[in-house]
């Protein structure tokens, strides 16, 4: 999608009381970052008339918000003063270095290559342990004996907890003490693993395969990010599957918190492809900018099914009526949107556990003229994520920020994980079973139900956006 700063500069006039002092001359030295926050939360602020101090008519001239923009002595203080209610907005960041949030919004982070998920110990509302997802090819932890499945109580000797688990985690180095797995104990087991973090590109492709079961074929393909850089990929992992003459497809997004939502809609056309053209899901943005494009360009916030990836390629297309979708808590955002933006025109099944209720995207703000990153102010590195859209389906439906609920509910067992892509995997067996046979068979229950906290994505709240961006 054509993203919406041709039209910026005018709109920006249109919009602010203060187009007449926007000039940069007017904005102190020492305070032009918090002025550039101001304005970029005031023009798209998803939640921006529900905020007093976003108000377009809060100040009468620049020299009023210059005072108010005084009282702040960094602009993460004033960007977080900004926000609505955190219970409401969950998700808005901002960094004081975008080529680090650029890399997270790409896949490429500083990372030793164990994906992990993190819970609460039984009884407990302090104390957690971590569960080793999967390991990252090309990792350090790829050269060490880490597996899926393994159990971690305590990093450097310091066991976990809800208050000290970032700064243990996010250290460039450190040891990761694990434990076993008894009947849902959890018990030291004197194993430690020494770990580095590198520069590191996921690719989230993770895993395809084709599994033949009578006149079945089905394919499976575990996706772990919504990367566009990525993108010519996964049109290559489609056209396999398209080759190879699938009919069913597993699509694994256990472990997938989210991403581009163009890429998104691209996904969902390699899905489906009999749908060109119509809406796969449609932007709802503030006010403002909902008034303004409806007299401009009405299209400008709608997502639509698409036979061509990003470079024009043509999109392998499967033409499917039916998928059957992989879920955890950890699924969110553009993950969400591929379940909610096809269940208007095909038949998603989903299998696992409820989603983590992600519903709204965002977008990156430079400090620039146009809030794009041509032009961005050279004195720093700044750069805001705030949520800027709500999504909606072709049905008008859009309201699942408390979770999509499967229509399968299968836990994974920590005492049984098995291998990813395998098709005796507990969850993609039982998935397989039910292609094949109907739900005639009752997933077994893990030996021990624990409470979900938080995972090895969702630290660096960047890799759980949903995002557009701006050209």
């Amino acid at each position: 999608m054509k993203k919406i700063v041709c039209l910026l500069l005018s709109l920006v006039a249109f919009f602010s009381i203060l187009s007449c002092e926007k000039d940069d001359l007017d904005v102190p030295e020492n305070l032009k970052i918090n002025d550039f926050v101001w304005k970029g939360m005031n023009l798209y602020y998803l939640w921006q008339k529900d905020v007093p101090n976003l108000s377009d008519n809060r100040f009468a001239n620049q020299d009023e918000l210059n005072s108010f923009l005084n009282n702040y002595s960094s602009p993460s203080t004033l960007f977080n003063s900004l926000r609505t209610d955190n219970t409401i907005d969950r998700f808005s960041v901002i960094y004081s270095d975008y080529s680090a949030l650029e890399g997270v919004l790409s896949g490429t982070t500083l990372n030793n290559g164990v994906d992990f998920g993190l819970k609460y110990k039984t009884g407990s509302t302090t104390e957690i342990f971590g569960w080793v997802r999967y390991i990252l090819p090309n990792s350090d932890a790829s050269l060490k004996n880490i597996q899926r499945g393994a159990i971690f109580y305590a990093v450097n000797g310091t066991p976990l907890t809800i208050s000290n688990y970032q700064s243990l985690l996010s250290g460039s180095s450190y040891t990761l003490n694990f434990a076993d797995f008894n009947n849902g104990n959890i018990t030291p087991n004197g194993i430690s693993v020494a770990l580095t973090k590198t520069a590191l590109t996921e690719n989230p492709i993770y895993a395809t395969s084709i599994i033949n079961q009578g006149p079945k074929k089905i394919g499976y393909l575990m996706y772990n990010g919504f990367y566009s850089g990525f993108e010519n990929q996964l049109n290559t992992a489609f056209g396999q599957l398209k080759s190879q003459a699938v009919t069913d497809l597993i699509l694994d997004l256990r472990y997938n918190s989210g991403g581009s939502i163009a890429t998104a809609t691209r996904l969902a056309s390699m899905i489906t492809g009999q749908f060109m053209g119509q809406l796969f899901a449609k932007q709802e943005w503030n006010a403002k900018l909902e008034a303004y494009w409806a007299s401009n360009n009405p299209n400008q916030f709608l997502n639509n099914f698409t036979n061509k990836t990003i470079s024009g390629s043509q999109l392998n297309s499967l033409n499917l009526t039916k998928v059957y979708i992989l879920t955890s808590r950890s699924t969110a955002s553009a993950s969400e949107l591929v379940i909610n933006g096809l269940k208007p025109y095909i038949q998603v099944v989903q299998i696992g556990d409820k989603t983590t209720g992600k519903n709204v995207g965002s977008v990156t703000l430079y400090d620039s003229p146009n809030f794009g990153k041509s032009g961005a102010n050279p004195n720093h590195k700044y750069a805001m994520q705030p949520i800027v859209l709500k999504t909606i389906n072709a049905a008008g439906f859009g309201d699942y920020q408390t979770g999509l609920v499967a229509n399968y509910s299968f836990l994974e067992d920590y005492g049984n994980m098995g291998t990813i892509g395998d098709s005796s995997e507990p969850m993609l067996s039982y998935t397989l079973n039910l292609i094949s046979n109907g739900a005639k068979k009752t997933p077994s229950s893990p030996s021990k139900i624990f409470e979900n906290f938080s995972d090895s994505k969702n630290i660096d709240p960047l890799r759980s956006e949903m995002y557009v961006e701006l050209k």
